[in-house]
């Protein structure tokens, strides 16, 4: 195992465990105890984690993995639910993308769409992700238009009053959103509440709202709320949601995909 993937193993194992015993966390990565303890302290100078004596434990409640290091959580199961969104996508609208490891599979479903091959545009892209505008300005077919404000350094999101400004001028036929957590009666709902009122505005300003959480996400609630689950048309979701949580979202009124 390559360090990189070692160090998305263990932040992922911390995000869901919130603490880890350097002993056990070795056994179950199978590499020494002292490979564990020289991650922990790297990571622990990155402000990735908080070393204890033995271990070392989540900042908090609130922990939010960067998104250089979720990329390939449920790697699979995010690209079938981006082609699925992707194809509730026209040609010629108006789309707008928040960020998230889900909303960029999203936006690269998109750019390989042959029909979104060619247009005047063949789609306007409105998003506060600075990574899913560098991945589609290359492409010419796509308008893209970014909302400015200020990067959060963990999910390469811009927020803020600049962002606000933007999108108080613009309407749009649908609204994308990638979620940390969705549940019926909490709704859709972010780790940082910037992220969550650009999130927000973005579902205001469209006509339809789409989640895209895979199943992990659902049932779950976080710490900044986006809308409410009647704000949302459609969860495409994958086909790990356990059957009564799709009954759930459906009584509520939406409309649920199983990719």
């Amino acid at each position: 195992m390559s360090r990189d993937a070692r160090w998305q193993a263990l932040l992922e194992l911390l995000v869901e465990r919130g603490r880890l015993d350097v002993d056990e966390t070795a056994a179950e990565l199978e590499v020494s105890a002292a490979t564990i303890r020289r991650d922990f302290d790297t990571l622990a100078g990155q402000q990735m984690l908080v070393r204890t004596r033995g271990g070392a434990v989540a900042h908090g409640v609130s922990y939010e993995l960067p998104l250089r290091y979720k990329t390939a959580r449920r790697a699979s199961e995010k690209q079938r639910i981006a082609e699925a969104v992707a194809g509730l996508l026209a040609p010629g609208e108006a789309v707008g993308l928040t960020g998230g490891t889900t909303t960029t599979e999203v936006a690269r479903a998109l750019a390989v769409r042959g029909d979104l091959a060619s247009g005047s545009p063949a789609l306007t892209v409105v998003t506060n992700a600075l990574n899913i505008a560098g991945e589609l300005a290359v492409r010419p077919q796509f308008k893209i238009v970014v909302t400015g404000g200020v990067a959060r350094a963990q999910s390469y999101e811009l927020v803020g009053p600049l962002a606000d400004g933007v999108l108080g001028q613009i309407t749009l036929d649908v609204a994308v959103l990638g979620v940390v957590a969705f549940d019926v009666a909490h709704g859709a709902a972010a780790h940082d509440e910037a992220e969550a009122a650009i999130n927000r505005l973005l579902c205001e300003r469209a006509e339809r709202v789409i989640v895209a959480a895979d199943s992990s996400k659902l049932g779950r609630r976080a710490f900044a709320r986006i809308c409410p689950a009647g704000s949302v048309d459609t969860l495409v979701t994958d086909a790990a949601a356990s059957p009564e949580a799709v009954r759930r979202f459906e009584e509520a009124g939406l409309r649920v995909l199983v990719a």
